[in-house]
């Protein structure tokens, strides 16, 4: 297999060091699931949402498949779980179908934990020896992939505690943030120019964020913060969600058939929201956020606004540094911020929807193998969003880092910075 795409930088870390991180990383996965019970672990709430569990042995299953699996007298003690852990790698086997990934009861947290154990001191004593030139490329790759679920895992057992009627807390002693008032809403100009965008240089990065091109980007403005709750509840309140007007055609059939009237996770008398800590009043100067595309989209043309290009994002980000509410900070929710500078933080919080739809750029090269499933094949009816979340940790987000959801999911943290043509 080619390493190319991987993006990983030549001077690599000692092994010893390689090993830490791996390790680090896996750790952190499990602890963020320190306050469940085997019973929350199996639960899926919906379709595009997966059960704790399952997060937890697909993370494993990949370190399995795509590192441990290079060995040619690797054999697997549970090859039957290949089936079960396979997430859309059709070209490594068939998978179980998502929908149905709460029904896998067995293998129980049990084995599964004794599963990433196995395959922890496995990777680890493969790395440690050094035999294999294309080893520390791939298990960074897996180390990314393990944290884009370590938000997953959060998002998804957020939304399956929401539908208890107890509302239980899934992480009840993240710390929260005094509140405070958010900066005044201003926009940032820029003017017309021909921008490079995407990744060059050393360092790791997703085979979508490449290669670096030229583009144009027109003359506009960019938004020096995120939409706060006490913004978007005035739009709820002004009948937002009844004016079919401020609304793409899909948005408005989505509303009509899903019944939408606010956020996900909102009560009725826009006064309390679901958090991962449980049920708590919502805080008017955070940033919005569990709004999908369309949702966003509508907002701003209500706003007299527009959504910023990934174009226009990137390059207002790129000289900036990432810090801002990310997972780190352990609050694991959007919280109000003072940093009043020109652009805020561009990081963490929510991620903030674009109006740009998730293609490839000029040039675009998928991982080779079945690698190559990764990204690309998903380059279809979805939308762009930037800058990480609260859930994301701060090593994993770039100014040219690419996530993408369909336009009407808004489970995650996703929410709203506001671009203009003026």
């Amino acid at each position: 297999m080619s390493l190319r795409p991987l993006g990983i930088a030549p001077f690599l870390p000692a092994s010893a060091e390689r090993v830490a991180r791996f390790l680090s990383v896996r750790h952190r996965t499990v602890a963020l699931t320190a306050h469940l019970r085997p019973e929350d672990t199996v639960v899926q709430s919906m379709p595009d949402a997966s059960p704790t569990k399952w997060h937890l042995a697909h993370t494993t299953w990949f370190f399995e498949q795509f590192v441990l699996g290079r060995a040619r007298d690797y054999v697997s003690p549970n090859p039957e779980w290949h089936y079960l852990f396979n997430s859309y790698y059709q070209s490594v086997g068939p998978m179980h179908a998502r929908p149905r990934r709460g029904m896998l009861t067995r293998p129980t947290l049990d084995e599964v934990m004794a599963y990433r154990r196995r395959v922890d001191d496995a990777v680890a004593a493969r790395l440690e020896a050094g035999d294999d030139d294309a080893l520390p490329m791939l298990v960074e790759l897996g180390i990314q992939h393990e944290q884009q679920h370590q938000e997953l895992l959060l998002t998804d057992i957020k939304h399956a505690f929401a539908q208890n009627p107890l509302e239980p807390a899934a992480i009840p002693d993240a710390p929260r943030s005094l509140s405070m008032a958010a900066p005044a809403l201003r926009f940032v100009p820029f003017e017309e120019a021909v921008v490079r965008v995407g990744f060059e240089g050393d360092g790791f990065h997703f085979d979508n964020e490449g290669p670096r091109h030229r583009t144009y980007r027109q003359a506009g403005s960019l938004a020096n913060r995120p939409v706060t709750n006490a913004e978007y509840r005035a739009f709820v309140l002004d009948g937002g969600y009844d004016q079919p007007a401020l609304w793409l055609s899909d948005g408005w059939a989505t509303v009509q058939s899903e019944g939408w009237r606010r956020p996900l996770y909102w009560d009725e008398a826009l006064e309390t929201e679901f958090t991962l800590q449980g049920r708590r009043e919502i805080d008017p100067h955070a940033p919005v956020c569990h709004v999908s595309y369309f949702e966003a989209d509508a907002f701003a043309r209500w706003a007299g606004a527009r959504l910023p290009t990934e174009v226009e994002w990137e390059t207002m980000a790129e000289d900036l540094p990432v810090q801002g509410n990310l997972q780190e900070t352990g609050a694991l929710h959007p919280r109000a911020t003072s940093f009043d500078t020109p652009l805020g933080l561009m990081y963490g919080d929510v991620w903030e929807w674009t109006m740009s739809p998730y293609v490839s750029y000029p040039g675009f090269r998928p991982l080779d193998g079945s690698l190559g499933e990764y990204n690309g094949k998903f380059m279809n009816g979805q939308w762009v969003l930037r800058g990480g979340s609260c859930a994301t940790p701060a090593d994993h987000v770039r100014a040219t880092y690419r996530n993408f959801f369909p336009p009407h999911a808004r489970w995650q943290f996703s929410g709203i910075r506001l671009g203009n043509d003026r």
